[in-house]
């Protein structure tokens, strides 16, 4: 809990900062407090917040998705130095938010109770609908905005819907009391109904098929910083937080909501890598890409063992610097020629080396190629779905990850193969986003080479 006050007063400052009319310095105290956040979340955690363990607890699985959270954050303000320019009259607001939606993740990382569940996910939600519609003079944003929090709130329904169905039958908002019921009461049709409809709620904020249409268009509309957010922090949070509600409370049904799952994972699965295909807006075809790795990441549930977790974080933790590497490109492409189509990126590969690499790293780790912790992180996954039998799941994944590889080899080929134009300026990228770049290469290529380097660096 001392991670998660450190960010909340970080916020507070940031937000504050835009008072005194310092808003320029809104992104610097972010990442200083981020830094201080990272280096209080490998120490021990408090005593005196032992008293609240009942509803939160700061336990070493929530202190790994923290510190992957805080990581993937901090090199996003890093990158927020221009991406949010066009909006320098309020830039102080728009860190905080992403902050104070950090914190709503920090909170879904160590919930052990459904109320804190509910207020992690609203805190981490309603700063998004604000980010979403940042971009004022641009009416995809205020679509995008709108369709995030009319489709949010109703995912929200089916959540507190779920939670009434649950404490009727086990009479606690306790994940463990919860769990001992089901344990001893697996046939409780009004609890499987809950347990259902809690999934089908976080199944949205995840973006599983069918409750992924909403992905697209907001992901294209809102700002682009916004939506590498939405696409690496918001999922960490939204996957670690329906990992532990249904391994925990609802363990004892699995039998009654896997299959539920499964059906939503084959529909993800085909239907983003698809519609990948057509894509012709590289930002709406890494919003495909987004949902379609959501049901990769949810095979963890298929055959769990001892080390799903960490193969989560890991999975997590290299998606995320997979995307933030692509957005690092599209930021400077949409920057510089006020669009992100396929053809925008035409001869990036001559214009910038660095961004064109870090962009054709982070998707082949997407897609899964080898020497890449993408392929670590989906060999890890799909081996735990065949230990566990689930081999038809894991066909479909290898299907999809196929599939996905021809969208992204459309982008790497647009940026090496053909011809510039329309480049009207010669402004070239700052070196922040060159170091950051390298960063990401190095991180991308060591974790598929060395994949025991992911435990170091978190203190495993």
């Amino acid at each position: 809990m001392s991670v998660l006050i450190i960010l909340f007063l970080t916020a507070v400052l940031v937000l504050f900062s835009g008072v005194f009319e310092k808003g320029k310095y809104a992104r610097y105290i972010g990442i200083a407090g981020l830094i201080v956040g990272l280096y209080v979340s490998f120490l021990p955690e408090c005593e005196f917040f032992d008293q609240y363990k009942s509803m939160y607890e700061y336990g070493n699985n929530a202190a790994l998705f923290t510190k992957i959270s805080v990581v993937v954050t901090m090199l996003l303000l890093f990158l927020g130095g221009f991406a949010f320019s066009n909006h320098r009259s309020h830039q102080s607001e728009l860190y905080a938010l992403m902050l104070f939606a950090l914190c709503g993740g920090v909170v879904l990382f160590g919930f052990q109770n459904l109320v804190t569940l509910f207020l992690g996910i609203e805190i981490l939600s309603i700063p998004l609908y604000v980010m979403a519609g940042a971009d004022k003079t641009d009416l995809r944003s205020t679509e995008a905005s709108m369709k995030y929090f009319l489709l949010g709130a109703f995912a929200t329904g089916f959540l507190l819907f779920g939670v009434a169905l649950v404490y009727g039958s086990a009479g606690s908002f306790d994940l463990y009391a919860i769990h001992d019921f089901a344990i001893n009461n697996p046939k409780n049709l009004m609890l499987i109904m809950g347990a259902i409809l809690m999934l089908c709620a976080l199944a949205f904020k995840v973006s599983l098929a069918p409750f992924h249409m909403w992905s697209p268009d907001v992901y294209q509309g809102s700002p682009s910083l916004i939506t590498a957010f939405m696409a690496s922090v918001v999922k960490i949070s939204g996957f670690f937080a329906l990992f532990k509600l249904m391994t925990i409370a609802f363990n004892g049904i699995a039998g009654d909501w896997i299959n539920v799952l499964g059906v939503f994972i084959i529909l993800t699965l085909l239907l983003a890598n698809v519609m990948g295909l057509v894509q012709t807006n590289a930002k709406r075809m890494l919003a495909y890409s987004s949902v379609s790795h959501a049901g990769y990441i949810a095979l963890i549930f298929f055959g769990i063992n001892n080390f799903s977790t960490y193969i989560l974080g890991y999975y997590l933790f290299a998606y995320s610097l997979a995307t933030v590497g692509v957005f690092i490109s599209l930021l400077w492409v949409e920057k510089i020629k006020k669009e992100t189509s396929f053809t925008a990126f035409n001869g990036l590969g001559k214009r910038e080396p660095v961004l064109a690499v870090v962009s054709t790293v982070s998707m082949l780790s997407m897609a899964g190629i080898p020497l890449t912790a993408g392929f670590i992180g989906k060999l890890g996954i799909f081996n735990q779905a065949i230990s566990g039998h689930y081999e038809f799941l894991v066909l479909i994944a290898v299907l999809g990850s196929a599939l996905s590889i021809a969208y992204y080899l459309r982008l790497i080929i647009a940026m090496f193969f053909y011809k510039e134009d329309n480049f009207n300026t010669k402004e070239r990228a700052s070196i922040t986003y060159n170091i950051v770049s390298v960063v990401i290469i190095l991180a991308l290529v060591s974790m598929g080479i060395v994949p025991d380097l992911f435990a170091k660096i978190f203190g495993l």
